[in-house]
């Protein structure tokens, strides 16, 4: 893939990201995607990730806004940075409780690409940040 290429299916997965379609999400992810989950483990498979993909919407309604991509010359690695917005609509173990507080907080993901599918995901942003938009709200 070129690093044009790369940046367009990145784009293509934040966008059905956006739009709620995980099975488009899937489709773009290798069978054996690993997912670097924020502040968490690694969880290996396309399986895994509906499942956690599951468990957000229910416990969050998000959004990405002011996404750019970055994508290596070879198109093997991306980048993408964007701010999260989003309600805290259930609560989570370990977290705040939910009362559908709103939050907007900066954050990025981390890709690897093989024969044109995303091979892996690795997530960032700061949970202390995102604590203290919900403690506020």
């Amino acid at each position: 893939m070129t690093r044009t290429d790369t940046e367009a299916l990145i784009h293509r997965y934040l966008k059905a990201f956006n739009a709620g379609d995980v099975d488009t999400m899937l489709a773009l992810l290798d069978e054996d995607v690993a997912h670097d989950v924020n502040e968490s483990g690694r969880e290996i498979g396309q399986e895994s990730f509906r499942v956690f993909m599951a468990t957000m919407h229910r416990h969050y309604d998000e959004t990405l806004a002011d996404i750019v991509v970055f994508a290596s010359e070879d198109g093997t690695r991306a980048a993408a940075e964007f701010t999260v917005r989003g309600r805290y609509r259930e609560t989570a173990a370990g977290l705040p409780e939910a009362s559908n507080q709103a939050y907007s907080i900066p954050a990025g993901q981390f890709f690897s690409l093989e024969d044109g599918k995303i091979t892996r995901v690795t997530t960032y942003y700061n949970l202390k940040a995102w604590i203290a938009a919900v403690s506020k709200a």
